[in-house]
């Protein structure tokens, strides 16, 4: 069962399509047909599979998340108690425990089976730049 690590360098919150990346992956595994697994190493990041044709949806989600979940700093987010590493971290945390961590696409005829308008992203939910890991594992 192949499986591979591909790291994402984020500039911030926001949505990184990783789209051709795990594309190149299955093709590379040369299965006509399996399930491949996509999972983020990381408690403050997510995964989402979303419309890659509009940068207005991109914009949308990160400002529905912002108004969902503000930072700790917020008088509305007085609760928060842990706020050690900056006003971004607890409220990543929930937005990524709203979220998902992990997704499973389906690969039919040696490719994912996404939608037309479909991409995989992750979504990074911290202010400062990380480098993200990501699993690829394809089950056949």
């Amino acid at each position: 069962m192949p499986q591979t690590v591909i790291t994402i360098a984020t500039k911030g919150q926001g949505l990184y399509e990783f789209t051709g990346e795990a594309a190149n992956f299955v093709r590379g595994c040369a299965a006509s047909e399996g399930l491949l697994t996509v999972f983020v190493r990381h408690t403050s990041a997510s995964l989402i599979i979303q419309e890659n044709a509009d940068l207005d949806v991109r914009r949308d989600l990160h400002e529905f998340f912002h108004r969902l979940v503000p930072p700790s700093s917020a008088p509305s987010m007085g609760w928060i108690v842990h706020t050690q590493e900056g006003p971004d971290d607890m409220p990543a945390h929930i937005k990524a425990a709203l979220t998902q961590v992990s997704v499973g696409i389906p690969v039919m005829d040696g490719r994912m089976a996404l939608g037309t308008w479909q991409g995989i992203y992750l979504f990074e939910h911290r202010d400062r730049p990380h480098r993200r890991e990501i699993i690829l594992h394809l089950a056949s």
